[in-house]
């Protein structure tokens, strides 16, 4: 922790260098990094490669590199997984969320009377055809076993969001999600929910071997699926070192990490890592966080639920800002 403390301490100081202990192609001091793997590296290296820009000072202007590569969607565009088919958004809070998203295109609205009594004024959409029927017609639609509370609305997928512009730093608090391979859509719709509770700016995952941003993880999401901006990305380390050249640190939620969420330094603009429950973080994001913390759990259960953990770390880095809340 005292590489943690000298480290914070460098970047909060606007008149010393800053990322003295983070320069050379290994980037020796990282507390991510074992001395072994950054010799290595430094030995393999001669030439120093290009650094990001410290994620301590706000970066004035999008860096010039392609945000996900040639030929990645243009931003507006729907994720490619989901861009070919609409989505059934069922249950009262996720389907009035998406009604009165303006991002979001609606199509048609089945409801029971009760269920359309409900809604209220978010019926009222402009353009959007209503249908009045019974509870079996939207079962025969979604299938058996759904909770839809009388409503079923045929919508788009959200347009796809760019990095860079969705997640530049604005002033005060920028607090930043990112899941490696959760997928889970009840887990993702889970953490959507605790993002919003907690003024999460968005969620970042991998577009492949991620949920799919569709009707379950809605419904776990009570309506947050449609509040909280949701960019998903080719590359996971390269969005890490994208947002580390908007001025986020990365923090990797890790049980194996030495330090606790309650040690992480204090900073402005977060990036919080989390893995999928038991496969966890891949070596390659891990690699590409600048610090890792555990949540301080009893030895007999060595990992969480991934949608519960994250839950207690927004609590406890809600707590650090603002004790008496």
């Amino acid at each position: 922790m005292a590489a943690m403390k000298r480290e914070r301490g460098a970047r909060a100081a606007p008149g010393r260098k800053r990322r003295a202990a983070r320069t050379g192609p290994a980037r020796a001091a990282s507390p991510t990094r074992t001395g072994a793997k950054a010799g290595a590296k430094a030995g393999a290296k001669t030439a120093k490669p290009a650094k990001p820009k410290s994620p301590g000072a706000r970066a004035d202007a999008p860096s010039k590199v392609a945000a996900f590569g040639p030929d990645a969607p243009r931003a507006g565009r729907p994720s490619p997984k989901a861009a070919t088919r609409g989505l059934w958004l069922h249950g009262r809070h996720a389907v009035e969320a998406a009604l009165r998203n303006p991002r979001r295109s609606c199509h048609r609205l089945l409801a029971t009377p009760e269920g359309l009594a409900a809604l209220g004024g978010a019926a009222g959409r402009p353009g959007l055809d209503v249908v009045t029927v019974e509870r079996e017609e939207i079962e025969r639609r979604l299938g058996p076993g759904i909770v839809h509370q009388g409503l079923a609305l045929s919508a788009a997928p959200l347009p796809r969001l760019e990095l860079r512009r969705t997640l530049m730093p604005e002033p005060g608090r920028n607090l930043v999600l990112v899941l490696d391979q959760v997928n889970d859509p009840h887990n993702v719709g889970a953490i959507l929910r605790t993002a919003a509770a907690f003024e999460v700016r968005a969620l970042v995952l991998p577009e492949r071997r991620s949920a799919e941003l569709g009707g379950a993880a809605a419904k776990a999401a009570s309506g947050a699926l449609d509040l909280v901006p949701v960019v998903e990305v080719t590359n996971l380390a390269r969005a890490l070192d994208q947002l580390a050249e908007l001025g986020y640190w990365r923090l990797a939620l890790d049980a194996r990490a030495e330090a606790t969420i309650d040690e992480a330094p204090e900073v402005d603009n977060l990036a919080l890592v989390l893995g999928a429950e038991g496969s966890g973080l891949r070596r390659l994001v891990r690699e590409h966080c600048d610090l890792a913390a555990r949540l301080p759990i009893a030895p007999a259960m060595d990992s969480l639920n991934v949608s519960v953990a994250c839950g207690i770390a927004l609590y406890a880095l809600a707590r650090r800002r603002n004790p008496a809340a």
